[in-house]
């Protein structure tokens, strides 16, 4: 009887939508019109990843340029996801200066994962972005 428990937590857990990760599929990155989202930047993640791409959200539309995040943006980033041909290039700094990293389709909870340099990571660190599709 103890083997069957952990059996079924972990078949529920496999059956509950959701359970694999708040952040969204690449593929899924479309506005209602049906017109492509480049990527999207989430303020909050978490060691847990069913609680990343949680929070305030910044869509960012395809040929997107900012060197200067909107107000309230700027090293706030904590997880990500950039759609389906489409490539991200974030810099630390504003004006588009200071280290910079190419993020290419896919998901990214945990921006503390992706170093920046020796002591740094990307979380709360993205100051400036380009976004293409193909």
């Amino acid at each position: 009887m103890s083997l069957l428990c952990p059996l079924l937590l972990v078949l529920a857990l496999v059956a509950v939508p959701g359970a694999h990760g708040a952040c969204p599929v690449p593929a899924d990155l479309k506005k209602s019109d049906g017109t492509r989202t480049c990527a999207k930047l989430y303020d909050r993640s978490d060691p847990y990843y069913d609680n990343c791409c949680q929070g305030s959200e910044l869509s960012v539309e395809p040929g997107a340029d900012l060197p200067y995040l909107p107000s309230g943006w700027s090293n706030t980033a904590s997880s990500l996801v950039v759609a389906q041909r489409c490539e991200l290039t974030v810099w630390s700094l504003s004006g588009k200066r200071g280290k910079t990293h190419k993020f290419s389709a896919g998901t990214y909870p945990r921006l503390e994962e992706y170093r920046r340099g020796i002591f740094g990571d990307w979380s709360n660190a993205i100051s400036g972005l380009y976004c293409k599709c193909y």
